[in-house]
Order: structure tokens, then sequence, then C-alpha cells
């Protein structure tokens, strides 16, 4: 994984790619990779209350989150609750992507349980096309993933836990708690000792895009399975 990679990370709201991908982003950041965050919607509809106070709130939170890696997001400021794969958000995305110019895209499985997390999903696809490929994050409590990569999180999973408890307004430590959680099962996954962590992710190869492996953060290491029929 080169210093100069440049990783786009795309999540529907402002906590979502603390939730599901900052594991792996802080892994990139301290391998040298610019990371560039960026929400697809406004936010406004993560609590009770005024919409646009709400908003603001989530963005000053999603800039705190972010300050951890030393960048700052980008908001699209599309409706929260109500984003659709369509010309406006695919587009939205297109001039992004070609703004960045980012070596691979990190965002939501398509078969997620939120339907803006679905929406951004296909539209992300579309958007990417053949100029960089998109991998997809655990879906919420890992339900119907398919994981093909891991990354391995243990050292970054402190930050991990910072980035989601700077959302305070959408209370956090349930996140930190089902995260953390998920992290152990992934990691146990691929045979990782008790107090270790991954980030479970899935790649669909798309012409030209076969290989990613050079792209990614490092997986968790192999321990083999003892086999007890052989003596030590």
């Amino acid at each position: 994984m080169g210093s100069g990679l440049r990783v786009l990370a795309l999540g529907a709201h402002p906590d979502d790619v603390e939730i599901y991908m900052f594991g792996a982003l802080s892994a990139w950041s301290v391998a040298g990779a610019t990371v560039t965050i960026a929400i697809a919607t406004d936010g406004a509809k993560g609590g009770t209350g005024d919409p646009a106070e709400m908003s603001r709130t989530r963005k000053r939170e999603a800039a705190e989150a972010a300050a951890l890696l030393g960048v700052a997001p980008r908001f699209l400021d599309f409706p929260d609750g109500a984003l659709v794969p369509d010309a406006g958000l695919v587009g939205g995305l297109k001039g992004l992507i070609g703004e960045v110019l980012p070596d691979i895209i990190v965002t939501h499985a398509g078969n997620d349980y939120h339907g803006d997390h679905r929406a951004l999903s296909e539209a992300v696809g579309i958007a990417a096309s053949f100029t960089a490929p998109v991998i997809h994050a655990d879906n919420l409590r890992g339900v119907g993933f398919a994981p093909t990569h891991y990354v391995d999180i243990t050292a970054h999973a402190e930050m991990k836990a910072r980035a989601i408890r700077a959302h305070a307004s959408q209370d956090p430590e349930r996140f930190v708690v089902a995260t953390g959680l998920l992290n152990r099962f992934r990691a146990a996954q691929a045979n990782g000792g008790e107090t270790e962590q991954a980030e479970a992710y899935r790649f669909e190869p798309i012409f030209p895009f076969v290989d990613i492996r050079a792209l990614l953060p490092p997986a968790p290491q192999v321990r083999p399975v003892r086999n007890r029929n052989i003596a030590t």
C-alpha cells in the first residue's frame, strides 16, 4: 500500500463513516494515504427538534470526528431520509470523484438495513464506473454480509471509538458497543486473539478492477489452527 494512495470514504449520514469504516480509514491515514470523507445527506432527521439545528449539530460532530484524521468532511447536503440513486445524486458523486481522483472508494453495502445506505451504494457504483474500485463496508450487526476482505484495526479501535463518541447527539455509546462486538467477531473469524479487532469489507470485481489487495491496509495476521494429530 503506497503512501500516495487516495481514499474516498462515502457515508450516507454524519456518523456512518465512523461506525462502518473508521478503523480502516485510520489505518490508511497512518500509512500515509490521503483520506477524503464525504457525507451524502444533511443529517437533519437524526433526532427530534428543529431539523436545521439538528443538521448543524451533526455537521459539527462530523467535523470533530474527521479532525481525528486531520481532515474536514465534505457534505453533499441531500435531504436526510430521501436518498435515491437518481441523476442528481449520481452527478454529485461524479463531480466529487472527478475532483478527488481516488484510487479506491469505500461506501455502504447494497443490502444494508437503511434505505439511504442502499441508495448511496447503488449511486456510488454508477458514479465510480471504471474510474476506481468500490469496496463495501460491513452491514449493521453484520446481517446478510459476506466479507471478502478483512482489515486489522486492533491498533485503531480506540480511535474509532473516539470518532463515534464525537457524535454526542446520537447516543453514541450504543454504537461503540455494537461495533466493538462486531469487530471482535470479525477478528475471530480470522482466528484472531480475544483482544484483536477487524473490519470486514466486500469487493465485487468489476472490469478493470480485479485484485485490490495492494490498496488495502494489512489484514489480520494468519494464525493457523493447530492440528492435534501432529506431534509438537
